[in-house]
């Protein structure tokens, strides 16, 4: 009896701790599947039942057809709309949090209002106005919605970081005669910094996996995540999974390396 009380107040006393990692298991076992999917040998078109183990997929990663040119599409895509949502997010997140003018807090809550309706409606505005425009759907189209899309996430990112700072420090910098371009390049936007890379991050993960939004104002043209949702219907390539694999191992180690140069800097 003693046994199984000391047991019970270890669980109750690590019981958030246990909670969480059995939290982290439940959201990182999918990829788990993927990555042990991507060394599969289907006898059929489906990848969905363990066969033999084989790396034929990982030595030829773009043997299906249009499979590399849809990522590629993607990739495109997602990098054009994180330079453009980060670039008019920041100075949007630095206009609200610094001044002060007419409409200010209706203009926040037309930024934020991207974020809390759901993608299928935003994605029927933008093809209809795209419509009504005589715009023809394909890249542009894309990367336009994208750009709409990401934007209220940046200026969300960005914004908090913003508020956070303490404005002595530019004071401080402008006594001591930096002029406003030497200012914000030396104080403001090092501080800015890590709230203008998580929005940019943000935006690109959000841009390279949208479905809803892309395949309203897509036309023909076909990115990744529609390519995986039509192979579905076909079959699904090993070489989906062996994608979504590297995809994941990059987004880990860029976590891992964030991690060491955060380390880093708190110990200098």
């Amino acid at each position: 009896m003693t046994a199984f009380s000391a047991l019970a107040r270890r669980l109750r006393r690590n019981l958030v701790v246990i909670a969480g990692l059995l939290t982290l298991a439940f959201l990182i076992l999918p990829n788990v599947v993927v990555t042990v999917f991507s060394f599969n040998k289907p006898n059929g078109r489906f990848n969905y039942d363990w066969q033999r183990f084989s790396t034929d997929a990982w030595t030829d990663p773009c043997g299906v057809a249009d499979l590399c040119g849809s990522l590629s599409l993607s990739l495109r895509i997602a990098l054009w709309s994180t330079i453009g949502a980060t670039v008019l997010g920041t100075l949007i997140a630095f206009a609200l949090a610094r001044y002060r003018f007419r409409a200010r807090s209706s203009v926040g809550s037309l930024i934020f209002l991207p974020m809390a309706m759901p993608e299928v409606v935003m994605a029927a505005s933008l093809a209809t106005l795209f419509l009504n425009m005589g715009i023809s759907f394909g890249f542009w189209t894309i990367l336009i919605a994208h750009i709409t899309f990401c934007l209220s996430f940046v200026v969300t990112a960005v914004k908090a970081r913003v508020m956070s700072m303490d404005p002595r420090l530019e004071q401080a910098a402008q006594d001591l005669y930096a002029t406003p371009l030497q200012t914000f390049l030396k104080v403001t936007l090092p501080i800015a910094a890590p709230g203008i890379v998580a929005g940019a991050l943000l935006s690109f993960a959000l841009s390279f996996d949208d479905f809803i939004i892309t395949n309203f104002n897509a036309g023909s043209t076909v990115t990744f995540p529609m390519y995986v949702w039509g192979a579905a219907q076909r079959g699904t390539p090993v070489q989906i999974n062996v994608i979504g694999t590297a995809m994941f191992a990059v987004a880990v180690l860029c976590v891992l390396a964030g991690q060491l140069l955060g380390r880093r800097r708190k110990r200098s």
